[in-house]
């Protein structure tokens, strides 16, 4: 939004010039989101403790996990509004990868909202079952491949590292190559995350 209302004024004021780059506006984007999580953040929590929004614990699994009971869960909502707001204040809305990745993002955000739903409103601490989830993710996953496969000028090539002249075409095998790397990258991130919020470890690794 606020690259689409400023940059057009750089042919007058030099200064806005800085918004077509995308480190500049990546970097406030962070900080957006940083500042938005300390503004919404308490009031989320405040909110989803007044709604009786807590964690409920399988009793089949480790005796560790009880202690966890009673936790403040669907804080997933924070996260979707941390993403989304600095995400349309600074990235630029003609560019439809921007779009895909919200979709993303909102659909997968929208199932955990559901499990998460079923956990804490209908007390059922299993919540959506592994086939439920799979199946969501596949329609959405396969849904981004399908449409990335009809866009005009987009190549389905698969370049590999290390091997500057192998970029085998893949076709048709390009729509489940994507719906495998969006639901392995989604529960790759779930699994690792488990109860305590681990994720963060290998996500500060990697980036």
């Amino acid at each position: 939004m606020l690259y689409h209302l400023l940059y057009p004024l750089a042919s007058e004021y030099k200064l806005f010039n800085v918004f077509k780059y995308l480190t500049f506006r990546s970097i406030y984007a962070m900080i957006t989101a940083l500042v938005l999580s300390f503004i919404v953040g308490p009031w989320v929590i405040r909110k989803l403790e007044g709604l009786q929004a807590r964690q409920v614990i399988r009793t089949d699994g480790p005796e560790s996990h009880l202690k966890k009971q009673g936790t403040p869960t669907m804080g997933g909502v924070l996260i979707l509004v941390c993403t989304l707001v600095p995400t349309l204040l600074w990235a630029d809305l003609k560019n439809v990868f921007v779009w895909l990745t919200l979709l993303i993002i909102v659909g997968y955000g929208v199932l955990g909202f559901v499990d998460d739903y079923k956990k804490v409103v209908e007390k059922n601490p299993k919540g959506l079952s592994p086939r439920q989830k799979m199946f969501w993710q596949v329609i959405l996953g396969g849904a981004v491949g399908i449409f990335l496969y009809n866009l005009p000028g987009f190549s389905t090539e698969l370049y590999l590292p290390f091997f500057k002249r192998v970029h085998p075409e893949m076709g048709l095998l390009f729509i489940p190559f994507v719906t495998v790397v969006i639901v392995g990258a989604s529960n790759a991130v779930n699994l690792t995350d488990g109860l305590d919020g681990l994720a963060i470890g290998p996500v500060s690794i990697n980036a």
